[in-house]
């Protein structure tokens, strides 16, 4: 993949956050504040916890840190997949966000 097809992948991924954010808001009453800045995205929870999400161009990858540990994604042709096995990249997403917000919510692309 070229650095551009991966920045076009990745963008697309951070959009879908931003999205997902606006209609959580929208339709529950979970409190997730999101700021992007530049490749970064940081999701704040209601607990004071954190998800942050970063694009690592060099290596095309995208890290998810959170309360249990990071990850790293790399896109396989049509999903982002953890580079150890452990899934796709907004299955894993909607899990620790839940887990964070202490309800159900989902992410997608």
């Amino acid at each position: 993949m070229t650095d551009l097809e991966y920045m076009d992948h990745a963008e697309a991924v951070l959009k879908a956050i931003e999205l997902a954010c606006d209609r959580i808001s929208d339709e529950s009453d979970a409190d997730i504040d999101n700021q992007r800045n530049g490749g970064v995205i940081t999701l704040s929870f209601a607990n004071r916890s954190q998800i942050v999400i970063n694009l690592q161009k060099p290596l095309h990858e995208i890290w998810l840190a959170a309360r249990s540990g990071g990850y790293h994604y790399r896109f396989d042709g049509s999903h982002w997949q953890d580079t150890k096995g452990a899934g796709e990249f907004f299955t894993h997403l909607s899990r620790e966000a839940s887990a964070q917000a202490g309800q159900p919510l989902v992410f997608s692309s």
